[in-house]
């Protein structure tokens, strides 16, 4: 599906922490999802908000919505294990 320019941004999820928005992020570029990724830190707070409401959010046009949601809910879905990756020098 042909993504428009003009297609307004939707909030679709909360994201709950920074290795989920990352391995979004990277399946969203992957496949060539138009997004936006909100971090809910504030540094006047310290981090505060994402305590209380998750890391942050991401947006997309609503064609994308389900798409996301999916994956999302497959990486949720995943056992994580931390010795599987390798930082990146």
């Amino acid at each position: 599906m042909p993504f428009a320019p003009e297609m307004p941004f939707i909030k679709i999820a909360v994201l709950e922490n920074a290795f989920e928005a990352q391995l979004l992020i990277s399946m969203l570029v992957q496949y060539d999802i138009p997004h936006r990724v909100r971090s809910y830190h504030d540094t006047a707070y310290n981090g505060l908000y994402q305590l209380q409401k998750g890391w942050g959010e991401i947006y997309s046009p609503l064609d994308f919505r389900q798409q996301i949601l999916d994956a999302i809910a497959d990486l949720r879905s995943q056992p994580i294990d931390a010795h599987d990756y390798e930082p990146e020098n």
